[in-house]
C-alpha cells in the first residue's frame, strides 16, 4: 500500500557487519555535498534513520520544508546508485513520501525522485549482498506496484519506465569505490519473486480512460512476460481477459493493440495454455477479437498491420480448440469461414466485397491459417451447416486439380503447391462431416483424377519446401499422399453410396495400379513417404472390398500379388523405424478384408505359398502381429487345402507349424504368469479373491467345460448312430417292416439328401447327414396321413 499507515517493509540496519535484524547507523555511501562543505569538497554520511523519524513527524512548523529539504539531499546521495544494503530504508522512505501526498501534495516530486533512483543500478558490497538482502529487495521492489494506486500520471509513468529499465541495465555513471554493480538479472529476478506483476495487472483497472499510463502499463507488462514465473502470476491475476477485452480501446498510436496482442501470446506459451483459453473463451473477449481481427482485415494494409491481423488469428485459433468457446455465438466462426473463401466462392456479403489478398508473404501465411482455422472449427458439430452455406468443400476443391495459373490471386508456383496441398489436408477433416457436399462436388471423380495426375508422367518440378511438402521436392509424392489420405477418409465412412461410386469408377484398379507402379520404381530417398502411400492404399482397399465378394474379386490376382510383395519384405525392415510396422498391419487386414472369402483368391494365395509367408512372420515372435495372423490362419483353415500347406512348413531349425503354435502358447502362459505343479497341471486358477461358495461350485464347472463338450460330442454321434440305425432299419429291414405299426402312413421316396443319391455308399451317406443336437433332421416327406392310398398288410 502507498498510504503512510500500511508503513514500510521491514528496516534495513547499518553497521560495520550487518544482519537483517540489527538496527542500522550511519553508512557512508557517497557524501552529501551541503552548501557550507561544498567549496572544500568534503562528504559527509547520511543518517536514514533520522531521515525516517523526521517524516514520521507531525504538527511542527515548518516540518514540510524540512523534510522535503532532507528527502532532496538523500536524493543527490544516491544518484548514482542504490546499495543493496540500504533498500529497505529507502523504500520505506518513500512510502512515507507517498503516504503525505494526498494532503500535501508537494510530496509527489520527492516520490517522484526516489522512484527514479530505482532504474539506476543496484550496487553490492560484497558477493554474498544479492542473496543477503534479496527479501529487502523483493519487498521493495514489489512497492512499486503498490503506488501505481497513487492518482498521479507523472507518478504511475515514471515507476512504468523504472520497471522497464529493470530490462535495459546500465553502468553506473561514477564508480563507487568499494562497491560494484548487482548482476543485470537481479531486478528482474527480485521482481519475480515480490510479484510485482500481480500488482501491474491489477492496476490495470485504475486506468480505463487513460491511453498514456495504460500503454506504460502495458510495455511494463510485455517486458514482464518474458517470464514464465511472472505469466503464471499474471495469468492468476486475470491479465488475459482483462486485457483482451479492451483490444479495441481508442488508440490513436496503434501500440495497445500491439503490445496487448504480445502479452497474449507469451501468456498462452509461457503459463498454463488451457487456463488462459478459458479466461479468453468467454463473449465479451471473443466479440472484441473478432472486430479487430475484421478491422485489421479490411482495412490492414501495412506490413505491420497484416503481421498482427496474422497474430490474432493464431490467438483465436487457439481459442476455438476449446468446444466451450461461443465462437458460433458471436459470430466469429461465420465471418473467418467468409474470409478463408471468398477468393474461390464469389460472395455477395459487403465485408469481402472489393477486397483482394496479394502474393505478399503475410497474404500467403494468413491463407494458410485461414484453412487451419477450418479444421479447427469442423470439430464443433453445429459448425457443420455454416461450413454448407460458406460453400467449403466447392472452395477447397479448386485447388484438387493439376496446376494452372490462378485468375484470382498470382501465387507463385511454390505458394500454390503448398496452398494445394493444405487444401487436400482440410478436405481430409472436413469432407466426411460433409460428405452430401463432397459427392454433390463430384469429390471421388476429382480426386481419382488428380491421382491420374499425381501418377502421370507430366512435367512438374515441386519444390516440396512446406510441412505438407516434406518428401516432395521434384516429384508428386506430397500431392499423392494427401490425396491418399483424403480418399482413405471418406472410405472408412463405410457410406455404401461413397464405396459403391468409387468402385464404379475403377479405385479397386486404380489403387492396385498406382501400387505395382510404386514397386516398378523403388525410391529410397523418399522411403518413408511410399511406405505410408503403400500403407493407404492397402487400407482403402480393405475399407471398399470388406463384405463384399464381387469386390474381392475384382481386387483379384492382382491385388493378391502386392499384398504377397509386401509379405516377403526383409523381416530387419521392420525394426527401421520407416513405417514397416504400419506397412505390414496394412498388409494383414487387406487379406481379412480383400482375400478371405474369395474361394479363387484364396486358392491363389495358397499357390503362392501365402500361408508359408503368413507363418514366417509368425515365427519372428512379434506379439503385436500375433492375434492378426492367427485370426487369418484360423480363417484359412475353412478351405480345405490349407492344412496341407500349414503341415508342410518348416522354419528355422526345421521348424514345423504344430511346435511353433505349441511354443507361443507356452510364452502366452509365460507372460500372463500361470503356475504349473511338478506334473505340468495348472495350479492357479482357483487362487481368485472375492469367491463365494457358490462361485467356487461355478468354479468346478468351468474346470469341467472340456469334459462336458467331449461328453455331448459323444452324445449327439451316438443319437446319430443310432438314428441313422433306425431310419434303415425302417427302409430296409424286412424283420421291421413286419412289426404292428400303429397307424398308416404313407412312404415316399427317401431323400436325396439323405442318402447322396441312387446307390451311394452307405458311409459317404453317413458323412452327409445334417445333425442338430445330436438327431436327424425332420423330413418333411414323411408324414401321417387321415386315410390310406394303398395300405401295407399288417
Amino acid at each position: 500500500m502507498w498510504t503512510e499507515e500500511a508503513g514500510a517493509t521491514a528496516e534495513a540496519q547499518e553497521s560495520g557487519i550487518r544482519n537483517k535484524s540489527s538496527s542500522s547507523s550511519q553508512i557512508p555511501v557517497v557524501g552529501v555535498v551541503t552548501e557550507d562543505d561544498e567549496a572544500q569538497d568534503v562528504f559527509k554520511p547520511m543518517d536514514l534513520n533520522r531521515v525516517i523519524k523526521l517524516l514520521e513527524e507531525t504538527d511542527k512548523d515548518g516540518l514540510e520544508e524540512k523534510q522535503l529539504k532532507f528527502v532532496k539531499k538523500l536524493v543527490q546521495c544516491y544518484q548514482n546508485g542504490l546499495p543493496l544494503r540500504d533498500l529497505a530504508q529507502i523504500f520505506k522512505i518513500l512510502n512515507l513520501c507517498s503516504g503525505k501526498i494526498k494532503n500535501q501534495p508537494r510530496f509527489i516530486e520527492s516520490a517522484y525522485d526516489i522512484i527514479k533512483l530505482c532504474g539506476l543500478p543496484f550496487l553490492k558490497k560484497k558477493v554474498s549482498d544479492e542473496i543477503t538482502y534479496a527479501e529487502d529487495t523483493a519487498n521493495s521492489i514489489a512497492l512499486l506496484g503498490d503506488l501505481m494506486k497513487i492518482p498521479s500520471s507523472e507518478l504511475r509513468i515514471q515507476i512504468c519506465k523504472c520497471i522497464v529499465d529493470f530490462y535495459h541495465a546500465e553502468p553506473p555513471k561514477k564508480h563507487i569505490p568499494g562497491y560494484q554493480q548487482a548482476s543485470s538479472s537481479y531486478k528482474i529476478q527480485m521482481a519475480e519473486v515480490g510479484g510485482l506483476a500481480k500488482t501491474m495487472v491489477q492496476s490495470m483497472t485504475l486506468l480505463e480512460n487513460q491511453l498514456v499510463e495504460k500503454l506504460w502499463v502495458l510495455k511494463v507488462l510485455q517486458h514482464l512476460s518474458t517470464s514464465e514465473v511472472n505469466c503464471t502470476i499474471m495469468m492468476k491475476a486475470q491479465a488475459a481477459s482483462g486485457i483482451c477485452t479492451h483490444l479495441n480501446d481508442p488508440d490513436p498510436s496503434g501500440q495497445l493493440l500491439f503490445r496487448s496482442s504480445e502479452i497474449l501470446w507469451n501468456l498462452l506459451e509461457k503459463s498454463s495454455k488451457e487456463e488462459v483459453i478459458q479466461q479468453l473463451s468467454n463473449l465479451e473477449c471473443l466479440l472484441a477479437l473478432k472486430e479487430v481481427f475484421k478491422n485489421l482485415f479490411m482495412r490492414g494494409f501495412s506490413h505491420y498491420d497484416r503481421q498482427l491481423r496474422n497474430d490474432i488469428l493464431v490467438i483465436t485459433t487457439i481459442i476455438a480448440q476449446n468446444p466451450e468457446a461461443p465462437m458460433i455465438e458471436c459470430g466469429f466462426t461465420k465471418d473467418l469461414i467468409l474470409f478463408a473463401t471468398f477468393n474461390e466462392v464469389k460472395s455477395q456479403n459487403l465485408l469481402v466485397k472489393g477486397l483482394k489478398l496479394s502474393n505478399s508473404y503475410e497474404d500467403f501465411e494468413l491463407k494458410k491459417l485461414l484453412f487451419n482455422v477450418i479444421v479447427i472449427l469442423c470439430k464443433d458439430l453445429p459448425t457443420v451447416q455454416l461450413l454448407i452455406d460458406g460453400k467449403v468443400i466447392l472452395a477447397l476443391f479448386t485447388y484438387v486439380k493439376k496446376p494452372e495459373k490462378q485468375k484470382i490471386i498470382d501465387w507463385s508456383a511454390a505458394q500454390h503447391e503448398e496452398l494445394q496441398l493444405h487444401a487436400i489436408a482440410t478436405l481430409s477433416s472436413v469432407a466426411p462431416l460433409l460428405i452430401e457436399e463432397y459427392m454433390s462436388c463430384q469429390g471421388n471423380a476429382r480426386v481419382l483424377a488428380f491421382l491420374e495426375w499425381c501418377e502421370s508422367e507430366d512435367p512438374f518440378f515441386s519444390h516440396g519446401n512446406s510441412f505438407h511438402g516434406t518428401g516432395g521436392r521434384g516429384n508428386k509424392f506430397a500431392q499423392m499422399r494427401y490425396s491418399l489420405r483424403l480418399l482413405r477418409a471418406v472410405v472408412y465412412l463405410e457410406d455404401e453410396t461413397v464405396n459403391k461410386d468409387l468402385c464404379e469408377k475403377g479405385t479397386i484398379q486404380q489403387m492396385i495400379g498406382i501400387f505395382k507402379n510404386i514397386i516398378s520404381k523403388p525410391n529410397e530417398k523418399e522411403e518413408a513417404i511410399v511406405l505410408e502411400i503403400q500403407s493407404d492404399i492397402l487400407l482403402i482397399l480393405s475399407g471398399l472390398c470388406e463384405n463384399h465378394i464381387q469386390r474381392k474379386e475384382i481386387f483379384g490376382t492382382e491385388g493378391v500379388d502386392i499384398v504377397l510383395h509386401v509379405m516377403k519384405t526383409d523381416p530387419r525392415k521392420l525394426q527401421s523405424g520407416l513405417g514397416y510396422n504400419v506397412l505390414l498391419f496394412s498388409t494383414l487386414d487387406s487379406i481379412w478384408c480383400c482375400i478371405l472369402g474369395c474361394y479363387p483368391s484364396e486358392d491363389y494365395f495358397l499357390e503362392k505359398e501365402g500361408i508359408f509367408l503368413l507363418l514366417d512372420l509368425l515365427a519372428l515372435n512379434q506379439k503385436k502381429f500375433c492375434n492378426l495372423i492367427l485370426g487369418i490362419m484360423v480363417e484359412f483353415c475353412d478351405n480345405p487345402k490349407t492344412a496341407a500347406h500349414v503341415n508342410a512348413w518348416q522354419g528355422k531349425k526345421d521348424q514345423t507349424a504344430a511346435s511353433l503354435l505349441i511354443k507361443l502358447w507356452r510364452k502366452e502362459e509365460k507372460e500372463l504368469g500361470v503356475k504349473r505343479d511338478k506334473n505340468g497341471k495348472i495350479i492357479d486358477f482357483e487362487n481368485l479373491p472375492g469367491l463365494s461358495a457358490e462361485d467356487f461350485v461355478t468354479l468346478c464347472i468351468i474346470h469341467r467345460y472340456l469334459d462336458f463338450k467331449i461328453q455331448a460330442t459323444h452324445k449327439q454321434r451316438e443319437l446319430a448312430n443310432k438314428s441313422w440305425e433306425d431310419f434303415l432299419a425302417r427302409t430296409s429291414n424286412a424283420k421291421t417292416l413286419k412289426v404292428p405299426s400303429g397307424g398308416v402312413v404313407t412312404v415316399e421316396s427317401t431323400p436325396a439328401r439323405l442318402v447322396g443319391g441312387p446307390l451311394v455308399d452307405t458311409d459317404i451317406a453317413l458323412k452327409k447327414l445334417p445333425i442338430r443336437g445330436g438327431a436327424l433332421q425332420r423330413v418333411k416327406a414323411v408324414k401321417i396321413v387321415d386315410a390310406p392310398k394303398k395300405s401295407i398288410p399288417t
